[in-house]
Formats: structure tokens, C-alpha cells, sequence
């Protein structure tokens, strides 16, 4: 069984539901690298540097700076910077209920399993079952750690996932981003529908995809552990090719190459014009026929 991370209560109006936070990601699915050193392969130790002074600072000798202008700080004491924490309540305080197709994935950050804890277990079904009929989910604040977060309370198979979600002040516009002047060719566009549904899917299946450098590294440890060395093939940098759209298209889709009549134009005249000038040759193939035929009379 999974261990909670922290405790909880989701309050909204008079409701009170004990609940427990659990992680959900699994902690040692990623591979960590220690800094060692190659001569002797002891671990190393950062040290916190001071250029100007060139020595060694401790870590009680640091103040947090705020860079305002350029190479300008304001700096804050961590007594400073304590005071200005929020009491970690940890209350998940429900202020409206949403439609969940109206949050946009672009704010979810991390997210958390909730379950019931002791006699929450009722209420935590109805708040689950209620958020998946309306199809709604709960936005709410969450103060842990000295910080307050905003969070989104969405139904998650039979029970609750806990969402942490950036302020807007934390995206930037989309409309920061170039987006260039091209314009959609319809029959462009009838060849990228088609190829989007040669291979779509009706459902995400995230177990048919694994993380393959991940997977390579799991080896080249075992491979070293066992005292193996390994070896690297060199390997050939790709070349960038300018591919024309349309040719890219049907060449995805398994399509023969352009059949355009535009292009077929010129052929067909090249072809014409030699069959009207052999009209009068077969005549003059006709005359030496007729002579063969008075000379044997």
C-alpha cells in the first residue's frame, strides 16, 4: 500500500473531509548521477564561493538577493522572508466549482492522489460521484509548507486527483510566439486529416510508450556494474533535407508520386504533334505499294 505525504482537509460551506495526500510518481523511476572524481572516484562536495573575497562562504553567512536591475540586489534575511509565509493550515479550501473542460492543461503542474482518511470516507464518495455527474471540478486554495497554492479537485477513476496549478502570472502569452503568415491549402489539409486518422487511437494507452534513454542507461549501469565495458558505434549526424509538403503527405499515406494533370500538359502536346505529321507518310507508303503491284502485272 501507498504511504501518504501529508494530511488534509477539503472544507467547502459546512463540509469537512478528512483526506491523505499521496505521491504519483514513483520515486525511484529516475535515474540520479553523483558528481564523482575521476582520479580517485570519491564523491564531490559543492562549496558556496565568494569571487570577491575569494573564500568559501558557510551557508549562515547567506542572505537571499533579488535582482532589480543588473548586478543590483535588494537582499531579505530569512527572518525577513519567514514572516511573509502563510500558515500552513493544510486546508483545501473550495472556492467554485468548475467545468472541467474548461481548464486548460497548460496550468497543471504537479498533481496528487486523494483518499479518505478516518471518517471521511462517505463524504469523500459523494464529493467524487457529485464532480463526475455535474462534470465539474472543485478550484481551490491550498496553504502547505509557508505556501499558498491554487489547486483543482477533479474526479480520477473512483476517487479524487489533487491538481497544483500555475498562477496566470506564471505563463507567458501565446501570442508571444511567431506564428509566420502561412496560409491552409484545402487539399493540404485533406491529406493531413487523412494521415491523422490512419493512425489515431480512441483511447491513450501511456503503457505502450517507455522512456528508451532511460531504458539504455538501466543497462550500460548493469552492463558496468558487472565490470563490462562499453562500446559506442560513432554515429551519423542527420541531414537536413527541404521536403516539399504535399510529397511529404502522400508519401505518409503510402500515395504514388504527383498525378497532377498539370504536369502531365506538356507530354500530351509532344505526343500530338508527331501523329499529325506521320498522316502524310503513311500515304507515301501507300505509292511504292501500288508500283510493286503494276510491276508484276
Amino acid at each position: 500500500m501507498a504511504r501518504s505525504i501529508a494530511s488534509a482537509t477539503i472544507s467547502f460551506g459546512l463540509v469537512a473531509i478528512p483526506v491523505k495526500l499521496f505521491s504519483t510518481s514513483e520515486s525511484g523511476a529516475r535515474i540520479q548521477f553523483n558528481s564523482i572524481h575521476e582520479t580517485c572516484g570519491s564523491r564531490v562536495r559543492q562549496q558556496l564561493y565568494c569571487p570577491t573575497d575569494e573564500v568559501t562562504v558557510n551557508r549562515d553567512e547567506l542572505l537571499k538577493g533579488y535582482e532589480f536591475a543588473k548586478d543590483q540586489y535588494v537582499t531579505f534575511k530569512p527572518e525577513e522572508l519567514k514572516a511573509m509565509e502563510v500558515p500552513s493550515t493544510q486546508s483545501i479550501d473550495i472556492k467554485e466549482f468548475v467545468p472541467l473542460d474548461q481548464i486548460d492543461p497548460l496550468y497543471y503542474e504537479k498533481a496528487y492522489y486523494v483518499g479518505p482518511a478516518v471518517g471521511g470516507t462517505k463524504p469523500y464518495a459523494l464529493l467524487s460521484e457529485a464532480m463526475k455527474e455535474t462534470g465539474r471540478a472543485a478550484l481551490a486554495r491550498y496553504s502547505a509548507r509557508g505556501k499558498d497554492y491554487l489547486v483543482l479537485l477533479r474526479p480520477f477513476e473512483d476517487g479524487i486527483l489533487m491538481q497544483q496549478l500555475r498562477y496566470s502570472t506564471e505563463l507567458r502569452a501565446f501570442d508571444e510566439v511567431d506564428l509566420g503568415d502561412a496560409e491552409v491549402d484545402k487539399t493540404e489539409l485533406a491529406l493531413a486529416v487523412q494521415l491523422v486518422e490512419q493512425i489515431a487511437s480512441d483511447a491513450f494507452t501511456p503503457e505502450a510508450y517507455s522512456d528508451g534513454v532511460r531504458d539504455k542507461i538501466l543497462a550500460a549501469i548493469e552492463q558496468k556494474v558487472a565490470g563490462q565495458e562499453m562500446t559506442f558505434a560513432p554515429r551519423d549526424e542527420p541531414k537536413a533535407q527541404v521536403i516539399d509538403l504535399m510529397d511529404a503527405l502522400k508519401a505518409s499515406l503510402g500515395e504514388p508520386e504527383e498525378k497532377a494533370p498539370k504536369k502531365r500538359t506538356p507530354a500530351k502536346k509532344a505526343a500530338s504533334t508527331p501523329a499529325k505529321k506521320r498522316k502524310p507518310a503513311k500515304k507515301a507508303a501507300s505509292t511504292p505499294a501500288k508500283k510493286r503491284a503494276t510491276a508484276k502485272k
